[in-house]
């Protein structure tokens, strides 16, 4: 079964890294990602830019370039950013907007809907959420009024899955992705939001799992596989991302 990997990283030392929490991430570049996933039957992904890169944009472009058709960027950017710059990115290939809760380097919250908005507005973008769904209540109001948006790694803790659900069932997508990194039970919480809502779970490897306690393994696509019937699985490791996305032909 062909796979589009939702939420992967890219740390490419040609361009400029940052440290976060004194912490620098080990190298993982494009041609690293090409060669772990070659096995795993991926036929398209999202890089998605994380703390390290901030505002970067040349290291997710020259990715973009390397990995080719079906794969498309998530970036971060400030709300100053202009028109024409939003454009640019996205004639390059980049499809989405992230405001990084959990980690930083990304937009303030409190441009949240005005920039989130925006980007819509302008050239069709979704935005993401790297966030803990336990603060969710604080901004539920303000998701609920945007076009589009997904929250990453299945809102990472079991006490704040009642504000996801509630989220998923307005139309808000969710990576299931970072097995290693979260706090519930994988299964039934992708399930619940399956159950909820059949186009918005989206499957991804989370490549390399900088920091995750338990970096991805193989066993995590069996168990999306031994958890769901063959139509659901193409829907969360393919369709559902293929469409959110804004790629499918």
């Amino acid at each position: 079964m062909r796979i589009f990997d939702a939420h992967f990283h890219i740390t490419d030392y040609d361009y400029d890294i940052k440290g976060n929490n004194g912490y620098m991430p080990p190298s993982f570049t494009a041609h690293d990602y090409q060669q772990q996933s070659t096995k795993l039957n991926i036929a398209g992904g999202a890089i998605v830019s994380g703390s390290f890169q901030g505002y970067d944009q040349q290291y997710l472009v020259n990715a973009l370039q390397t990995l080719g058709e079906h794969y498309c960027g998530v970036t971060q950017l400030p709300a100053t950013t202009t028109d024409e710059e939003i454009v640019n990115l996205h004639k390059q290939g980049v499809r989405a907007l992230r405001f990084n809760v959990q980690r930083g380097g990304s937009e303030d919250l409190s441009q949240l809907a005005y920039f989130a908005q925006r980007v819509y507005d302008l050239v069709g973008w979704h935005s993401e959420l790297y966030i803990d769904s336990t603060k969710l209540p604080q901004i539920m109001s303000t998701i609920e009024q945007l076009p589009a948006v997904s929250i990453d790694h299945l809102g990472l803790s079991e006490a704040g899955i009642k504000h996801l659900l509630s989220l998923v069932d307005k139309g808000v997508h969710v990576k299931a992705t970072g097995f290693g990194r979260v706090d519930l039970d994988v299964v039934k919480t992708m399930q619940s939001i399956y159950n909820i809502n059949p186009d918005a779970l989206m499957f991804g490897t989370d490549l390399p799992s900088t920091r995750a306690p338990r970096p991805f393994q193989e066993q995590d696509i069996e168990l999306v596989k031994q958890s769901f019937d063959d139509t659901a699985c193409e829907k969360i490791f393919w369709q559902n991302a293929m469409d959110f996305y804004k790629l499918s032909k």
